[in-house]
């Protein structure tokens, strides 16, 4: 018979249920960003109170005032979601890429690459918060597709917004015709990735099914 689960949680328990290190609860209790209580000099955590918590703030609910963002569920796949080696910003680049072509994915990768290539060279996608949205717009590409890739190392060369190397990259590849959905799914990415807590936790993930399930579903922790 499987043990209930304990209602009242420790630092390194809430850790282990959000897959994030105890440092971050930590910050999290010390700042008053998770609900929680002190005893003496010892942090303690209502597990109700966590989960309504977590899915809060990973629920996604806030919404453009002109228009809804595409549905981030609606674009990415399971298998376009990446743990990346690469430790510059064009090698990581070039690592999506070959990974999507190998995938089938993309069909005219030498096209695409020199289209990301160039919009990088008008200005960085680094969009500061250790994010990255490198994206093309080009003929030949019939459905708007994303990948997400995770760098083990940061990339301190991506030249980011705030100066602030970038460890977390959402590439967008739209066609020529398909402006309105890029700018939607350069919404949703924005909207998803300025919440501290979602955003901890996809920096922290150590597969690519945690990454999927915190961009896609509200990551409820099990």
């Amino acid at each position: 018979m499987q043990s209930e689960k304990p209602e009242i949680m420790t630092v390194q328990e809430v850790a282990e249920f959000l897959r994030v290190s105890e440092r971050t609860v930590y910050d999290w209790a010390t700042n008053g960003t998770i609900p929680c209580g002190k005893l003496g000099t010892t942090w303690r955590f209502k597990r109700s109170e966590v989960e309504k918590w977590v899915n809060e703030q990973l629920s996604g609910s806030k919404k453009s005032v002109t228009f809804s963002p595409m549905a981030i569920k609606d674009i990415l796949t399971p298998e376009n979601v990446m743990l990346l080696e690469s430790n510059s910003k064009d090698a990581a680049l070039l690592e999506m890429l070959e990974k999507l072509a190998d995938n089938g994915v993309v069909s005219q990768k030498e096209a695409i690459v020199e289209g990301i290539f160039q919009r990088e060279k008008l200005m960085s996608t680094g969009i500061g918060l250790g994010i990255g949205i490198p994206h093309v717009r080009m003929d030949g590409i019939e459905d708007l597709m994303m990948a997400v890739g995770l760098t083990a190392s940061e990339l301190t060369d991506y030249e980011s917004l705030d100066n602030q190397p970038v460890r977390l990259i959402f590439m967008i590849l739209a066609g020529a015709n398909q402006h309105t959905q890029h700018i939607k799914t350069m919404a949703a990415i924005s909207g998803r990735v300025r919440n501290t807590v979602l955003r901890e936790m996809l920096m922290q993930a150590e597969d690519t099914t945690t990454i999927y399930e915190l961009l896609t579903h509200g990551g409820q922790a099990k």
